[in-house]
């Protein structure tokens, strides 16, 4: 992974004393709330509901063991004793005091971590693919590239007062395991005629205004990427709207000017940056590929693994869920679920954050991945050591076999904690899992992706869902809307609305419905919802959640 320079430290360190004085300035009432709201925003530093809320980049989800450590420290030491995980692959803590966050950053800059850039109309955190450097089917690790952006967008000149903000994502594999479509710019790496390069997606997102991103190259040559980042970026800072913040990102402009204008203008503006990008970055971007050289794999018998399995029916539901197919042979990618039965989506305790640093330091080659569904990664473990590795997890609680299942739910904090949700997301998420643990139909049902966001933002990635969620005020009441066929694979599909919404005691009741159709029309186990549902269409589902058996069941 990438070791900060002595150039990077002393970088962060100046950023952070700069905001230590402007901390000050506002506890001693120098600084009204509305004078220091853009400079905590620069900082990563929101006020939520109840309090403020730190949220720290971890860049395209990468952490080694120490990183993971000082999360945990900080969550002891400065909040309440954990930290959430959420969809950008960031960490946040919803309970730091003011006066603690200098020294909360100051913390982070010790193990090479920053708050920079999560907030504000600027690029944001750059993510990535989560099996990045191990997975079987990668063409290339893409977390080098995602570096080189990272390093060429923080504190870019041009764009720290963007429309708003801006993000991106790369992945290296056939699979789109980095939802690309649903971002601002999304980068897929791919092969044409042995060359390799990129496909530039730009125009996706979420939000009120739910869009799949549209090809702007089809084949981009590695050498030009920045060149061509910078182009786009430019074009969307020029025609970007600002008199409209619901209409300011790229995906409207994308739609108001067409793909073939928004195409010409960026390739007349990247004919006239291209040649100021003289090779450096390139050089540069070779320097950074040296520090994510793979880990020395060894070869090993794998026979602990082969009687685990056999033997203990826990730990072989754990590994037919949980374990994803690894690239080196002997290894496996090992999925830790945030999402035990009746837990809060993507917590994670000081606890919990400990083990699994010890699990990565012992058996994982020091290294953690954070997933975009709120998940936690072992990328490289060796399946002789998975018996002992599952152990220690199911000893902290983190051994749930639902990885990909219908308990496997992205949510955002929604009312609980966020200024800007008109419902709750946990508690929602919280009923359905622990209901279907409760049926126990949960590895029958199979891979079914449910996504909840608690306001029309989309923090929750709702639109993406097989079974989307939203919930929203409607005359002071809590209304949730279903939405189905949402996906966020390379088939990326936004949701359709089935109807009307259900209140918080009728959504649960409404999302068994749905089950029990889905069940009743597959072709067999091996046929997933989301197949289902396009091989049907909505009228099943739509009968089953507003039919006449709805309504009597409704009624009575």
């Amino acid at each position: 992974m990438y070791r900060y320079t002595e150039f990077d430290a002393a970088f962060v360190a100046e950023r952070n004393r700069q905001f230590r004085a402007q901390v000050n300035r506002r506890i001693d009432g120098s600084l009204t709330e509305d004078e220091f709201k853009p400079l905590r925003l620069m900082n990563g530093l929101y006020l939520q509901l109840h309090a403020y809320m730190l949220r720290v980049a971890i860049p395209y989800g990468t952490l080694n063991s120490a990183q993971m450590r000082q999360l945990a420290m900080i969550a002891e030491r400065w909040d309440k004793g954990y930290g959430h995980f959420t969809t950008r692959q960031n960490i946040q803590y919803n309970w730091p005091a003011l006066r603690d966050v200098p020294d909360m950053l100051d913390a982070l800059a010790e193990v090479g971590m920053h708050a920079i850039q999560t907030s504000g109309n600027t690029i944001r955190n750059v993510t990535a693919d989560h099996f990045a450097g191990a997975a079987a089917d990668e063409i290339a690790d893409p977390r080098p590239v995602a570096e080189l952006i990272r390093q060429w967008s923080t504190d870019h000149p041009e764009f720290q007062f963007l429309p708003r903000k801006f993000k991106i994502a790369v992945t290296g594999a056939e699979a789109d395991r980095a939802v690309t479509r649903a971002h601002d710019i999304g980068i897929r790496t791919v092969q044409r005629d042995g060359e390799t390069g990129y496909e530039i997606i730009v125009g996706g997102g979420l939000g009120r205004t739910p869009m799949i991103g549209k090809v702007l190259r089809s084949f981009l040559p590695e050498a030009d990427l920045l060149p061509y980042l910078e182009a786009t970026v430019s074009v969307w800072n020029l025609l970007g709207r600002r008199d409209n913040k619901y209409k300011s990102r790229i995906k409207i402009t994308v739609h108001e000017h067409g793909i073939e204008e928004i195409s010409r203008l960026v390739e007349d503006r990247f004919a006239i940056l291209k040649p100021s990008f003289t090779g450096v970055d390139q050089a540069h971007l070779a320097r950074i590929r040296e520090d994510f050289a793979p880990p020395a794999f060894v070869t090993r018998p794998v026979d602990a693994y082969t009687r685990a399995y056999d033997s203990d029916p826990v730990f072989r539901a754990w590994a037919d869920t949980n374990l994803s197919a690894h690239r080196a042979p002997g290894y496996a990618i090992a999925q830790i679920s945030l999402k035990a039965h009746g837990a809060t989506p993507g917590d994670a305790s000081a606890d919990q954050m400990r083990v699994i640093a010890d699990i990565a330091e012992q058996f994982g080659h020091d290294e953690i991945r954070i997933s975009h569904e709120q998940n936690i990664v072992l990328p490289h473990v060796h399946r002789a050591d998975l018996p002992e590795i599952h152990a220690r997890l199911k000893a902290r609680g983190l051994a749930t076999a639902n990885i990909g299942k219908i308990s496997d739910i992205i949510a955002c904090p929604g009312m609980d904690y966020c200024a800007l949700a008109t419902a709750r997301s946990i508690p929602i998420a919280q009923d359905i899992a622990t209901r279907f643990d409760a049926l126990k139909l949960e590895h029958d049902i199979g891979d079914l992706k449910i996504k909840i966001s608690g306001c029309i933002n989309a923090c929750g990635h709702h639109h993406l869902g097989h079974i989307g969620i939203l919930g929203l005020d409607r005359a002071g009441v809590e209304n949730y809307q279903i939405t189905l066929g949402g996906d966020h694979t390379e088939q990326a599909a936004v949701g359709e609305r089935t109807g009307p919404g259900f209140s918080a005691e009728a959504i649960l009741p409404a999302i068994e419905r749905l089950v029990e159709t889905y069940l009743a029309q597959r072709t067999g186990p091996e046929e997933p919802f989301i197949d289902t549902y396009r091989r049907v269409g909505m009228a099943p589902f739509k009968e089953a959640l507003y039919g006449p058996e709805a309504r009597r069941s409704r009624a009575a």
